[in-house]
């Protein structure tokens, strides 16, 4: 009789895996009348990828040395030899529980601009403990808020030549570099002189300036079309909770660590937010050691242009002669009017309007900002569900940005119908939540017509937008102050939305163009 074989493993998965008592090794013949066979030949772990080492077992039988191929992709698994289908599953389970490379990206896109946000947030909160130390003026309280504008309106039409040069990944790095610098010299900057803050503020708004047009164009490049709106979403979701954490985290860290405590905190978070990004992402997916050949083949697959950089700047003529790049601009302009009419003057509106007092008044105020992290989201997802059912890009484009605009303005005339504060906070919550819709149209269209030059484009369509927001917000006033009255200028508002979304849906398309 011979005797049964001895099997020894160098490691613990494998013991584990062969010292089951199955009863396909250990009988004499199986239950189909067959002898069991151990193979001769070895067998090895490893992967047919080619991108990423799968963990190799290895088990000796009678000294011979025996692996097992199994495939990045999942598609071919097998164990030649018998009482092998636990390990196989558990090794399938393993891997099944690998996140996608493009989902580590999108969720450090959402993280930064998280912080991009919060930077911004802690110096208009900070701003009133500096006025009363160094007896700022209430003129000069919106000189130095403004500051952060005079760079950021700049910066967007470079760093979107940038982009769309060197890649998204190296732009944010250096981005994300100089305004966490930025952040940190702020209250020395404060306590120098007034020249430096202002100074500092502009060189920080410079920097930030480049974060939208590196978040958009890395989107295109790792998701396909059909999750490239939820990518946005998520990360403009990131975008829109760093006012809460900001709002949030500022007034603690001023009441225990002083003036400088919230400006090192956040610019430490972006600073150690950079050591991961530096080492974990790349501008083009093809790059990336870490993505498998299925997730690259899906990334791939899904897109409907494949953009080649030439290293030139964009020609701007080219850019401006076409009416599909009017209608995102215009949809820009629009989109920040409205944004920072509501952002600057709710606490004002419910203060003198409702005579709520400006502590009451913030609260009103904070509530839409975590509605539109998740309105954000399901308008991506909304936007994806429709185009993987069939329908035509420019189609889905215009719905959404349809959505966006005549959703706002609708709510803002109905504020004029408001008579409690509460119900006017819900009007103005499910404006913001609606315009929310605006990510999966104008934000995403860049990159349908302009895929080469998006970055470029944006950087335009943005600082026409910054230079909306900063007409509208001083304008508000002026207006206000004019007529008397709040409802008539929302009402404007609300006309702006109407006439834009009709040039949205007569001039937009989802088509490339240039």
């Amino acid at each position: 009789m011979a005797a049964k074989p001895t099997l020894h493993s160098s490691s613990p998965a494998t013991s584990s895996f062969l010292s089951c008592k199955s009863d396909l090794v250990h009988p004499r013949k199986t239950q189909l009348g067959l002898a069991p066979r151990i193979l001769s030949k070895p067998i090895r772990w490893e992967s047919c990828s080619g991108i990423r080492d799968q963990s190799q077992e290895k088990v000796r039988q009678r000294g011979r040395l025996f692996t097992v191929r199994c495939t990045a992709e999942g598609i071919e698994r097998g164990m030649l030899m018998g009482g092998g289908r636990g390990g196989i599953e558990e090794a399938a389970t393993a891997e099944t529980l690998d996140i996608p490379e493009r989902f580590k990206v999108v969720a450090l896109m959402a993280c930064v601009m998280c912080l991009c946000n919060a930077d911004r947030v802690v110096m208009s909160v900070t701003v009133v403990p500096l006025a009363s130390k160094f007896g700022w003026s209430t003129s000069f309280l919106g000189i130095v808020q403004s500051s952060f504008l005079w760079g950021y309106i700049f910066s967007s039409v470079i760093g979107g030549a940038l982009v769309d040069r060197y890649g998204g990944k190296n732009v944010m790095a250096w981005g994300v570099a100089l305004w966490s610098l930025a952040t940190l010299l702020t209250p020395w900057a404060a306590n120098h002189s007034t020249v430096a803050l202002l100074a500092v503020r502009a060189f920080f708004g410079l920097a930030e300036g480049v974060a939208l047009p590196s978040m958009s164009t890395l989107s295109s490049r790792w998701f396909p079309s059909h999750e490239r709106a939820s990518a946005v979403g998520i990360s403009m979701a990131g975008f829109h909770l760093g006012n809460v954490i900001g709002l949030l985290l500022t007034p603690i860290m001023l009441s225990t660590t002083g003036i400088s405590g919230p400006f090192i905190l956040f610019s430490s978070l972006g600073l150690l937010w950079l050591t991961r990004w530096a080492n974990g992402v790349t501008s083009d997916p093809r790059d990336s050691p870490f993505v498998s050949k299925s997730e690259l083949r899906l990334i791939r697959a899904g897109k409907t242009d494949s953009p080649a950089d030439d290293g030139q700047f964009p020609p701007l003529r080219l850019l401006l002669s076409k009416a599909p790049s009017w209608a995102i601009i215009f949809a820009n302009i629009t989109n920040n009017w409205g944004y920072f009419v509501l952002l600057s003057w709710m606490p004002v509106y419910f203060n003198s309007v409702f005579k709520v007092n400006l502590k009451q008044a913030a609260w009103f105020s904070a509530v839409p900002w975590g509605t539109m992290a998740i309105s954000g989201y399901v308008a991506g997802a909304l936007s994806d569900s429709l185009i993987k059912a069939g329908y035509s890009l420019t189609l889905v484009r215009k719905i959404m940005q349809s959505i966006g605009f005549i959703g706002p303005g609708v709510a803002l005339l109905c504020l004029n119908y408001a008579k409690t504060p509460v119900t006017a906070a819900a009007i103005m919550t499910i404006a913001l939540s609606l315009s929310s819709f605006s990510q999966a149209g104008f934000l995403l269209n860049m990159q349908d017509i302009a895929p080469r030059y998006a970055g470029f484009l944006h950087g335009i369509a943005n600082s026409a937008g910054t230079l909306a927001a900063i007409i509208s917000t001083i304008g508000t006033g002026f207006f206000v102050q004019w007529l008397g009255s709040f409802q008539a200028f929302l009402t404007v508002t609300a006309g702006l939305y109407f006439v834009t979304a009709i040039f949205w849906n007569l001039y937009a398309t989802g088509e490339r163009v240039f």
